[in-house]
């Protein structure tokens, strides 16, 4: 009885989500609003199910998003291992 209700408000909550994401988003692109939802921590395949299509699609439009904010000189900081001075081992 209660996997049922719980079933039901995950179903409801799910909902909810796609319905406020609509609202937010309502007259921007696809790529805009995949790149918001990104902002707010939703994860592709969530985004996907928002937006009504596949994974595959909203990984190659944030994809294309990094890359432009990469080429537009945002500095992307890449921390690399030291490595170790002779003598030192």
């Amino acid at each position: 009885m209660a996997r049922e209700g719980d079933d039901r408000l995950a179903e409801l909550l799910e909902q909810l989500l796609r319905v406020t994401a609509l609202q937010v988003a309502a007259d921007k692109s696809m790529t805009e609003r995949a790149r918001l939802l990104k902002t707010v921590g939703l994860d592709n395949q969530t985004i996907a199910k928002v937006l009504n299509t596949s994974s595959a699609v909203i990984r190659t439009l944030t994809a294309n998003l990094n890359r432009a904010a990469r080429s537009s000189g945002v500095r992307v900081r890449v921390r690399r291992r030291r490595r170790a001075r002779r003598g030192d081992g």
